[in-house]
């Protein structure tokens, strides 16, 4: 499988029409390629709510807002271009209202070829997100079993919690990301790598680049899109598969082969997933002792 990994600016579009077209010629560029799965970044899907000349809302409850009423129309448009370019997408996420509690989520959107689709909402907001926004956390985990293998998702800063991803085993981990500058960026990529060492999978992060005026969710945005596995067998020694450059719109790409991920989890050096129960051993038997002078 080929994947495709986004750092993506966000732009306001004088049409409806010309973001259509910026997006089909994302999707394009990567589909002739060879991708057949397309990661886009945290917050990217706000790009269908920035129609016309740049103007202010009521910050930042009114961008939320503008966003949950333009968010489904983009989803199609998604959609719409999986199901011609035969790709998985995971689309931008954004604010969007759950329909069972009303709250407003940030909910990335997973969607096949054949028209089938999956969501998972971000669980642990930032401090940012919790002081700023009208956000909600998501309620629960979703693993996808597709035609590509398992993929499971965490959207940016659920990826620094390992427990969310030992939950989730998977073959592929996608981790689409939003961060405003080089330190939050690599706390992201730090993270991504770690989930997959612990899991023995494929860790894909995409991110917004850029400066979306006006718009506080996205006005300032660093980062770039990388694809890790743990740095064992069959992955390399260090384990990254494909890096982009910093700051540099466009996508990243790495080959895997998923069928042969049971097979490089059999010859690895380590297995910190098949181990990971005898963490909580350890932590029982925590011993607090003064130091003491050793006889020799």
């Amino acid at each position: 499988m080929k994947i495709a990994t986004s750092a993506y600016p966000v732009d306001w579009h004088a049409s409806w029409a010309d973001y259509e077209e910026k997006l089909e010629l994302w999707v394009a560029m990567a589909a002739q390629q060879g991708a057949e799965l397309l990661v886009f970044p945290e917050y990217a899907g706000m790009e269908a709510s920035l129609i016309g000349e740049p103007h202010d809302a009521a910050q930042p409850d009114g961008w939320a807002l503008s966003a949950v009423a333009a968010m489904a129309d983009g989803i199609n448009v998604h959609a719409r271009l999986a199901a011609d370019y035969g790709v998985h997408i995971l689309a931008g996420s954004g604010p969007t209202r759950d329909f069972d509690s009303g709250k407003i989520v940030n909910r990335a959107t997973f969607l096949s070829p054949d028209g089938r689709r999956g969501f998972q909402d971000k669980q642990i907001l930032t401090p940012w997100e919790r002081r700023e926004t009208p956000l909600s956390p998501g309620r629960g985990l979703s693993a996808f079993d597709t035609d590509l293998g398992r993929i499971s998702i965490l959207i940016c800063y659920d990826s620094e919690f390992p427990l969310l991803a030992r939950a989730l085993p998977c073959d592929v981990l996608l981790i689409p990301s939003c961060t405003d500058g080089p330190a939050g960026y690599t706390r992201v990529r730090v993270a991504g790598r770690a989930r997959a060492l612990e899991g023995q999978c494929v860790a894909v992060q995409s991110a917004t680049v850029g400066a979306t005026p006006l718009c506080p969710y996205l006005d300032e945005n660093s980062g770039a899109g990388g694809i890790f596995g743990p740095p064992d067998s069959g992955f390399g020694t260090s384990g990254i598969l494909a890096d982009g450059r910093l700051d540099q719109p466009g996508w990243t790409y790495a080959e895997i082969e998923v069928d042969e991920l049971p097979d490089y989890r059999g010859a690895a050096q380590v297995s910190v997933s098949e181990h990971w129960d005898e963490q909580l051993d350890c932590i029982q038997n925590i011993n607090h002792r003064p130091l003491a002078v050793m006889k020799s």
